[in-house]
């Protein structure tokens, strides 16, 4: 358990720095997580047309990295392969917003819970 925090409280100062960047960076320079000029897809297409879209994306995108960075390895495994998943089923959405929109709103509180975590984990 002292092992966990310890490790909590070295990973602590990467993830507010992350947080803190991804909130400073101006709304006008992100783009999807993708590069929007190879979007194939229905999906890929929807979400580079639609600036909501495009936003939830760019934030389950900082959300997942954040995740990623502060999980050991086999947390980080399990959240690589649901992340995989998620892009599949994201897909069968094609380009209907109300689905792509319910898809990002569904992973987002994935990922949003799996920072509760790490704010429970501690007295930061």
């Amino acid at each position: 358990m002292r092992r966990i925090a310890t490790t909590l409280a070295l990973a602590l100062p990467l993830v507010l720095a992350l947080v803190l960047a991804a909130s400073l960076t101006p709304a006008l320079a992100q783009a999807a997580s993708f590069d929007c000029a190879k979007a194939r897809t229905a999906d890929e297409k929807a979400i580079c047309a639609n600036r909501p879209l495009n936003d939830k994306d760019v934030r389950m995108a900082q959300l997942y990295e954040i995740n990623r960075k502060t999980l050991a390895m086999g947390g980080r495994g399990a959240l690589e392969d649901r992340q995989r998943e998620w892009l599949r089923d994201r897909r069968t959405c094609g380009g209907r917003r109300v689905c792509l929109n319910r898809s990002y709103d569904q992973r987002l509180g994935e990922l949003e819970r799996g920072l509760d975590r790490i704010y429970r984990a501690g007295p930061f």
